[in-house]
């Protein structure tokens, strides 16, 4: 063989073990799709809190801060988020399925095991922290929190993936250490970290693999 075969065939080797060794299944519709449900959601939210109106984010917070954890209205806002998630991970699941099929992956494989566990560890940890926080009355945390630990978590999992999600968890882990300093601003750091980074890594994702592919298969 020639040093052009010998380049080729390198190639496809470390294309093989790329393929087995990481879940590239991972659709940037997902991220799109997730980004969008939390901009809604978030956007709702700061208008139910808001007594039907979009107050300043401040004063939401404020407000969100001095409702007791077993009211009517904290429960709302619980629910809202426990819905909001669960459409979350359907459409992820969805696009990621389609996308498997479009690239002939497999959506279910070592790569994938080990990049939900690599994920939810740190997801858990977080809830379970966020709800002691609630415990305790620490509101005003719980943004910074959950921001600080969803990048944890991305960023322990990026391994198994794109390696876009590393950038996106160091970027909601950056965020996050900011929304520590900026307490009142909550809202809108939940809307920038779980919705628009989602759809700008999901648009870079789905743009860089699989408009590429979808060219290539044609």
């Amino acid at each position: 063989m020639n040093a052009e075969e010998q380049l080729n065939h390198l190639s496809e080797i470390r294309s093989l073990m790329e393929r087995s060794s990481r879940c590239l299944s991972l659709s940037g519709l997902s991220g799109i799709s997730a980004g969008i449900i939390a901009i809604i959601s978030g956007l709702y939210t700061w208008w139910y809190l808001g007594d039907g109106s979009f107050a300043p984010p401040v004063q939401v917070t404020e407000y969100f801060l001095s409702l007791h954890i077993f009211s009517d209205r904290f429960i709302t806002v619980a629910i809202i988020a426990m819905i909001t998630l669960t459409l979350a991970i359907l459409s992820a699941f969805f696009f990621t399925y389609q996308n498997s099929i479009k690239q002939g992956l497999k959506i279910w494989d070592a790569s994938t095991k080990y990049f939900l566990i690599n994920l939810f560890i740190p997801l858990i940890t977080g809830g379970i922290f966020c709800l002691v926080l609630t415990y305790h009355g620490e509101l005003y945390l719980l943004a910074s929190s959950t921001l600080i630990f969803y990048g944890l978590a991305l960023l322990n999992a990026s391994r198994y993936t794109h390696r876009e999600i590393r950038y996106l968890g160091v970027s909601e882990i950056f965020l996050g250490l900011i929304s520590s300093l900026l307490i009142g601003y909550g809202i809108i750091f939940w809307l920038i970290g779980f919705g628009v980074l989602h759809i700008v890594y999901g648009g870079i994702m789905y743009s860089k693999y699989e408009t590429s592919a979808a060219g290539a298969n044609n």
